[in-house]
């Protein structure tokens, strides 16, 4: 990299001179460079300008591949996932869970609950604290009332602020307080709304506690207010269930014996960190491929599930099963906070194509399909896991990966799936058949490409 100095004002350069000062500066071939950003643009002019004012500094336009899963039956209505991922064997997974639960009644979900909580973090240095919730009680109906501007269009969609509470965190922080606001936001995910609400709160306990006798010589002192990512109550379910006897339908495997290991593998991600870890990873793996291409914010979605999964002080599985009765039960509870108006659903072209391709579905409906597709992404992983493994599917998917890495052309491709079609590929053989179709050695491939 070439030495660089400091720049002052580049976010008030121009696009392209912002363009020209990166290429000129830290790139060895400026007019490669200046192409392969350029060729990320979109065409229609109008459209780029939107994706260039979505964020601050826009130089190009980074893509996902944005496939389908179809035949997704959640509560009696079969959709097609719109899913925005870059791993090989996602969608994969997520069309055959599809497929094998469509013919055994498909996703049943549903909301439990949709509370969102924001808070006003402040501190007061007095020690009697009936004095602070004495002063709180007084003023606590103004939270209410002086925000009925900002809460009055929420309200007509049956949203708005549920509760105001006063919290005391000072046996964990020295006099750390919050005001601490439950609200429902129906159809939007409600950041700025909450935000907005918080800051007003922030000035009405400014305001009044600067006029009560009580509290005149100890000020509140407002540290933040910021809503929290962490939606517990924010909750959808998702479930499938089936007599045990049908889960190997087709196949020679043994349903009872697929049930018991099934069950045991979800148990060691519920008792074991280091597995639930991997475990719910991939059960993010559909959740936030929905929720990138539904125009949601899937690194508040990430945060806050991981958090429920430790709830209780130790890491554990977001999925459950159970086998009673002769039948099997596979579940999950999720929060996620999600909106289907407000940010960019309104705004990004694929954005909208994915609301439509969904049938419009409201805050509710779409978290129920998205639960549904976490479930579906866990009972594909832990299906292969306890049968053939997981990397007979991966490797299969990833195979064309490598082979771009290669730049094979489209005949040594074909001739190399060809070939593994009853072998599980991995990094190393995949070489060696390219190798062996191009006709050359290892050691010259080393030479060419570095591989």
């Amino acid at each position: 990299m070439k030495d660089v100095g400091y720049i002052q004002g580049f976010s008030k350069l121009s696009k392209e001179s912002k363009i020209e000062w990166l290429i000129e500066n830290y790139f060895d071939d400026p007019g490669r460079s200046l192409d392969l950003l350029r060729s990320y643009w979109h065409n229609d002019v109008a459209v780029q300008k939107l994706h260039d004012e979505f964020i601050e500094n826009t130089v190009s336009n980074y893509y996902m591949p944005y496939g389908i899963a179809p035949n997704f039956l959640v509560n009696g209505k079969m959709y097609c996932l719109p899913m925005a991922i870059e791993e090989s064997s996602v969608v994969a997974a997520m069309a055959k869970a599809a497929n094998f639960w469509v013919e055994r009644g498909g996703f049943k979900a549903r909301v439990i609950s949709m509370k969102k909580i924001g808070h006003v973090h402040f501190v007061w240095r007095g020690t009697d604290k009936s004095e602070l919730q004495q002063f709180f009680a007084n003023i606590q109906q103004r939270f209410f009332d002086e925000t009925d501007d900002i809460t009055h269009n929420m309200r007509l969609r049956g949203g708005g602020i549920l509760d105001v509470e006063l919290i005391d965190r000072s046996d964990l922080e020295p006099n750390y307080y919050q005001i601490k606001g439950t609200f429902e936001t129906c159809d939007s995910m409600g950041a700025n709304f909450i935000n907005t609400i918080l800051e007003k709160w922030a000035e009405i306990l400014e305001f009044q506690a600067q006029r009560d006798p009580a509290l005149i010589d100890r000020h509140i002192e407002i540290i933040m207010c910021i809503l929290s990512n962490y939606t517990p109550e924010c909750l959808v379910r998702a479930e499938v269930s089936c007599p045990v006897e049908s889960l190997t339908s087709g196949t020679e495997m043994d349903a009872n014996d697929f049930a018991e290991k099934f069950v045991r593998a979800v148990h060691c991600a519920e008792i074991e960190p280091y597995r639930a870890v991997t475990h719910n990873k991939g059960i993010m793996n559909g959740v936030d491929a929905l929720v990138i291409a539904t125009g949601n914010d899937f690194r508040a979605v990430e945060a806050c599930a991981h958090a429920f999964a430790a709830r209780d002080g130790r890491y554990r599985s977001l999925s459950h099963v159970l086998v009673e009765d002769g039948v099997f039960r596979f579940w999950i509870e999720i929060p996620l906070s999600l909106g289907t108006v407000g940010g960019i659903t309104s705004l990004h072209p694929m954005v909208k194509f994915s609301h439509e391709l969904l049938g419009h579905p409201n805050a509710e409906e779409l978290m129920e399909i998205i639960a549904s597709a976490g479930l579906a992404q866990n009972f594909s992983a832990l299906r292969s896991l306890t049968t053939t493994g997981i990397q007979k599917g991966h490797m299969k998917m990833h195979l064309l990966n490598i082979l771009n890495q290669l730049e094979a052309t489209q005949a040594e491709k074909d001739q190399i799936i060809d070939y593994f079609r009853d072998k599980v590929p991995s990094y190393q053989n995949t070489l060696d058949a390219f190798c062996m179709v191009r006709g050359i050695s290892r050691e010259e491939l080393v030479r060419t490409k570095g591989m």
